[in-house]
């Protein structure tokens, strides 16, 4: 067996190749601290690979690994002096998850691991504190009990909250030894009744559980689910890391913290973070604690009466401070930090990436470019696209009335309304069903994910700016208010009270992560200005990319917006969709539903003066720049109506009977509509449609150029085409209204007709298609569709099912399936190439806004990418991501 044990200091680990990958990067960045002279507890790490193993042996560790990890055990114990399960000197250890991508809160840890009834007196003798050992045992029973044999967390705290009712004190350190002998006692008790067994006494028993808990929280409901979000292959693994602990529990002269070396909120350059006096580190983020704040200023901004770290501890803090600067100028990253003082001495006990806003990231890219940290390249490099999508969103009008009932701690930046929710189950509930939620909650925990990323915002009532809300929430891009002591939650009458008021489960609430309050009822928001930080990754984002970023869009507004956001055109002008008007439905109504060609030729008369004055608009708004036309696509039946009034209006205009009116609607009745009377199989049946939206076109043109308006670059595209005839036919009616135009006209039109490839037959018969063709543009939400037979619309009952099964890594309609729908993109762009050197190639479905999808564009060859308006800069982010990583 190859080496699958590491310890930190170990020599050999620094030649390994993917550090991160076996050892994980908790791992990985311990032993790297450890280099860097920093004092680190020793331990070891065993690697992802044992991970693999593990699962592969029926969830048993190999008894080669037992073996390794009595070895390197003993190493510690050199190190430290101390023995495992030692009578005089015990050592105790903690065991930790570490996967290669940092996954907070997800997977379990146990502290204190090697106390028994024996040990714990040894701790207390050595110590001269029985106070902090028993407090200690105490926290080793509720953590080892939960996380390894399944006992329930909260009946503990049940416990613990009853003793201190009954005792008359409000915090755990108002506890004394004797308080915690009976609390053991009682969680021995809970245990032998939860789990019909004795906690266990032996130490080695204790660790092997303590591993396997860590491998199996790997396979957790909320790892899966978080895995999922942030699409983390599951075989990745994760390594757990064991190391020797050290105390923050021990009296006034120790504490436990979590830093930032810049704020992750806002990315401004200053220290952040939090720390407690005489406790552990779960204590920080749990919020059964107040946390104090790590730098004077902080305390001041924040308007505290506690001292901070700087005050309290200004040796600790100075060496601390130089292990900032330190750490983030060896990683060139803002370092998200753990860290432990045990009498006065600093121990580091984690440091990796940190989790940041957006907002952030851009912040801190900019800055770090500008300090000569880093090259503009890795700055592009090091912003994930999707997080872009919270700051390009609305935020609060400042100028609206507000009704605050609350306010807490700014935990992650952005503005959100919705009903309230109590639990994550409910807020995935009305999130299917197309309702906005806020979730409320004591405080989350991992268990919460899905309702988190369900949830429009978050809000807690305890909990501080590195509690768990608060991280997953700054990594998801979800507004969260953490820490709000001002409202009191009643999960059992479903409501919680802020003051005199009352907010019951369904009730509108809006919060601000920005400022940190909670209003009652929903506040209007203001589009956000793009400019500053962000404008200038921008600019360096185009300088890099080849790509070009347009958008889908088929209004004025959608048309401003996109272009603000630095859209290069239009890829996907959806005519359908303004058809849909309630000034136009009926003329819609007319065209379809008239047996005649006269009847429809009236209707479509008077749809084409509407047609014309939207592309206008569009033209305009879009001046010099391309803009692709899509001819009247979907199927007819989405234009029928369907309540009796409405077809009582449609008959009247045609002179028809109802009767007759329903029985038409009958005979155009399809099965399969998706599959049926659309696209260009409409203008082949009735020419006459395309041809009023032909010349709504070209008339729109003439007119703004009579007007001396410069006007947008026409690129008129036939959709669902699969055979070359159909183009030829479509494209020749196309070329007949323009030479028409041009000739009432006396002028000349610059045009393109193209195609959509969105049927697997066009991508294969691209070679003669492409004859006729000016552009190709890929349809890839409807050859999604029809390559894998799936409906887009109904696959949401399955898909789940077909991830977890590991069918497919992701949804097909999120990111492109490059093996299927990739290929044939590949030979349609192949194909259509060989028959026309100077064919255009894009992609205009929903794909065009995914940074996977937009790296496979980039290497296939496309010449630009066209996605929803607000995905405009994520895409020319990921357009320039994808040509530096070639």
């Amino acid at each position: 067996m190859a080496k699958v044990i590491f310890s930190f200091d170990d020599k050999s680990a620094k030649k390994l190749k993917n550090k991160k990958n076996i050892l994980g990067g908790k791992g990985a960045n311990l032993g790297e601290m450890g280099r860097l002279g920093l004092p680190v507890p020793p331990g070891f790490t065993i690697t992802t690979e044992v991970c693999d193993l593990f699962y592969k042996n029926k969830k048993k560790l190999p008894r080669k690994v037992l073996q390794n990890i009595e070895s390197e055990l003993k190493n510690i114990e050199k190190k430290t002096q101390k023995k495992f399960g030692d009578l005089k000197n015990p050592l105790l250890v903690s065991v930790r998850s570490g996967a290669r991508i940092s996954m907070p809160g997800m997977m379990d840890t146990i502290l204190n691991l090697g106390l028994n009834d024996r040990t714990v007196e040894s701790l207390k003798k050595r110590t001269s504190n029985g106070r902090f050992a028993k407090d200690s045992y105490r926290r080793f029973i509720q953590m080892y009990s939960n996380v390894v044999l399944g006992v329930e967390g909260h009946l503990f705290e049940e416990l613990i909250d009853n003793y201190k009712l009954t005792k008359g004190v409000l915090l755990d350190t108002d506890l004394d030894e004797s308080d915690w002998d009976g609390l053991i006692i009682n969680f021995k008790e809970l245990v032998k009744k939860e789990k019909k067994i004795n906690f266990p006494q032996d130490v080695k028993e204790q660790l092997l559980g303590a591993i396997n808990a860590v491998f199996l929280s790997w396979d957790s409901q909320r790892a899966k689910t978080y895995r999922k979000l942030n699409q983390i292959p599951d075989h990745w693994g994760t390594a757990v890391n064991v190391q020797a602990m050290v105390f923050g529990n021990m009296g006034d002269d120790c504490s436990t913290g979590v830093a930032f070396t810049r704020n992750p909120s806002t990315g401004e350059n200053s220290f952040f973070g939090e720390f407690l006096i005489n406790a552990q580190g779960e204590d920080v983020v749990a919020g059964t604690r107040t946390p104090q704040y790590i730098t004077k200023k902080a305390k001041k901004d924040s308007g505290s009466k506690d001292p901070s770290m700087e005050e309290a501890m200004p040796k600790v803090y100075k060496e601390l401070a130089k292990v900032f600067l330190k750490l983030e100028r060896h990683y060139k990253d803002m370092q998200d930090i753990e860290f432990t003082v045990e009498n006065n001495k600093l121990w580091m006990l984690q440091t990796r990436s940190g989790k940041r806003t957006a907002k952030a990231a851009i912040k801190i890219a900019v800055d770090m470019v500008r300090e000569k940290l880093i090259s503009k390249k890795e700055a592009i490099k090091r912003i994930d696209p999707n997080t872009l999508d919270t700051l390009l969103h609305p935020t609060l009008d400042e100028k609206v009335e507000k009704e605050v009932i609350a306010s807490g701690l700014p935990a992650s930046p952005g503005a959100a309304s919705g009903k309230v929710v109590f639990t994550a189950d409910e807020a995935e509930k009305l999130n299917g069903m197309m309702q906005d939620t806020i979730l409320v909650r004591l405080e989350t925990s991992p268990e919460d994910i899905h309702g988190m990323h369900a949830a429009k915002g978050i809000l807690t009532a305890r909990g501080g700016m590195t509690s768990h809300a608060a991280v997953v929430a700054r990594g998801m891009g979800r507004p969260c208010v953490s820490g709000s002591s001002e409202i009191t939650i009643d999960y059992e009458l479903k409501q919680f009270k802020a003051g005199d008021v009352i907010i019951k489960e369904g009730d509108i609430i809006t919060i601000d992560g920005g400022s940190g309050k909670v209003m009652k009822g929903l506040v209007p928001t203001v589009q956000p200005e793009i400019s500053g930080y962000f404008s200038t990754i921008m600019k360096w984002a185009d300088k890099f990319r080849k790509l070009k970023v347009r958008t889908n869009a088929e209004t004025e507004v959608d048309s401003k917006t996109a272009r603000e956001f630095g859209a290069e055109g239009i890829g996907l002008c959806r005519t359908e969709h303004m058809f849909f008007d309630e000034e136009r439905i009926l003329s819609v109504r007319q065209m379809i539903l008239s047996k005649s060609k006269e009847d429809r030729n009236s209707a479509l008369d008077k749809l084409q003066p509407h047609q014309k004055e939207d592309f206008k608009k569009i033209f305009k708004v879009m001046s010099g720049l391309p803009v692709t036309v899509r001819l009247l696509d979907p199927p007819l039946h989405e234009f029928l109506p369907k309540a009796d009034k409405d077809i009582d209006e449609v008959a009247r205009s045609l002179n028809l009977s109802a009767k007759e009116i329903k029985d038409r609607i009958a005979e155009l009745h399809e099965e399969n509509p998706m599959l049926g009377h659309r696209g260009c199989r409409l203008g082949i049946s009735f020419p006459e449609i395309y041809e009023m939206q032909c010349r709504a076109i070209f008339e729109a043109i003439v007119e703004l150029k009579k007007q001396k308006v410069k006007a947008a670059f026409v690129e008129i595209m036939i959709p669902l085409v699969s055979t070359e005839s159909e183009l030829k036919i479509l494209r020749a009616l196309v070329n007949k209204i323009a030479k028409e135009i041009e000739k009432e006209n006396k002028l000349k039109l610059e045009y393109m007709v193209g195609t959509m490839i969105e049927l697997p037959r066009a991508a294969l018969q691209a070679k003669s298609i492409s004859k006729h063709a000016d552009f190709f543009s890929f349809g890839t939400n409807d050859l999604t569709q029809t390559t894998f037979g799936i409906s887009r619309d109904d696959s949401g009952k399955f898909l789940n099912d077909y991830i977890d099964n590991k069918i497919f890594d992701v949804d097909p309609f999120v990111s492109i399936d490059q093996n299927g729908v990739g290929e044939l993109v590949e030979i349609a762009s192949s194909r259509g190439r060989k028959t026309n050197k100077n064919i255009k190639l894009g992609i205009c479905g929903e794909h065009g806004g995914d940074p996977k999808s937009i790296e496979f564009c980039s290497r296939t060859g496309l010449n630009y990418v066209s996605c929803s308006p607000f995905r405009v800069p994520v895409a020319r982010l990921a357009a320039a991501q994808a040509e530096l990583s070639k």
